[in-house]
């Protein structure tokens, strides 16, 4: 896995155990790597490498890099996976099939409008897992109105509405609203402290995995509403991950799936 910081990543321990589960022989590291030295750590491999997990701020370059990507990397213009196959670089957003199942898990499966916190590569493939759940109509909320012109550009494409307005806004948005998507990294705090007398009817997606829960799940379970984990999130896309490495795909479930998933949730430390 790349990308820095990845100390605190959790994708060795998943992958270490679906590659057990599956009698693979094959290890799973660590290797950070800053924005600009993407291609040349890829150049520096040998054939023993058979794919990369990838993190920020790496996600864009990694889509750039590859000779072979899906209409999803096309579109969000991010990657989070890369297959080394005889020579070709694969890239796939699993990230997106990732937010779909948290979504799911925690029962938002049709989404009209949704809050998104962020406009990076994260963001985008919140946006692209929204429109397959249905949406119309988005309000994304940044600091710097000049980093959300991708995440514009991808709204625009997929045919949907945006409203465009400040991060500080976030305490007026969470009621009519289907889903509040939080998507900045670990250790960004909320820009003002959000009190919720009442479980929201919105479902919130806090992508955050370490610590847990993150700043915008601690106000929402406190206060009973529904979560999708970033930790669900990190899972789900981690199997899809597995997949493409094993077989050269993401659709097809791997063999005894079920116990290979099992066996992955079961390897991640308790939240904290």
């Amino acid at each position: 896995m790349i990308g820095s910081p990845i100390a605190h990543s959790l994708s060795p321990a998943l992958h270490r155990a679906a590659y057990r589960a599956l009698g693979l022989d094959w290890g799973y590291d660590r290797h950070e790597v800053r924005a600009g030295g993407l291609t040349a750590f890829v150049d520096g491999l040998d054939r023993q490498w058979r794919g990369l997990s990838v993190t920020m701020p790496l996600k864009e370059e990694t889509a750039e890099l590859a000779d072979g990507a899906d209409r999803t990397v096309e579109l969000t213009g991010a990657a989070n996976t890369l297959l080394l196959d005889g020579g070709r670089r694969i890239a796939r957003n699993t990230d997106v099939a990732g937010v779909e199942r948290a979504l799911a898990d925690a029962g938002a499966t049709d989404v009209e409008h949704a809050v998104v916190v962020g406009a990076g590569a994260t963001a985008r493939s919140v946006l692209a897992a929204l429109d397959h759940l249905g949406l119309r109509g988005v309000t994304v909320l940044v600091r710097d109105p000049s980093r959300a012109v991708a995440f514009a550009r991808l709204a625009e494409e997929l045919g949907l509405e945006l409203d465009l307005v400040d991060v500080a806004e976030l305490r007026h948005l969470v009621d009519g609203t289907d889903v509040v998507a939080w998507t900045l990294p670990n250790g960004v705090p909320l820009p003002t402290p959000l009190t919720l007398t009442d479980a929201p009817n919105a479902v919130a997606l806090d992508v955050t995995y370490s610590p847990w829960p993150g700043p915008l799940a601690e106000p929402w379970l406190a206060a009973g509403g529904r979560v999708a984990s970033g930790r669900d999130m990190l899972l789900h896309q981690a199997v899809r991950q597995v997949r493409f490495f094993v077989s050269g795909q993401t659709e097809s479930p791997l063999p005894d799936e079920e116990l290979v998933e099992a066996a992955m949730r079961a390897a991640l430390p308790e939240a904290s």
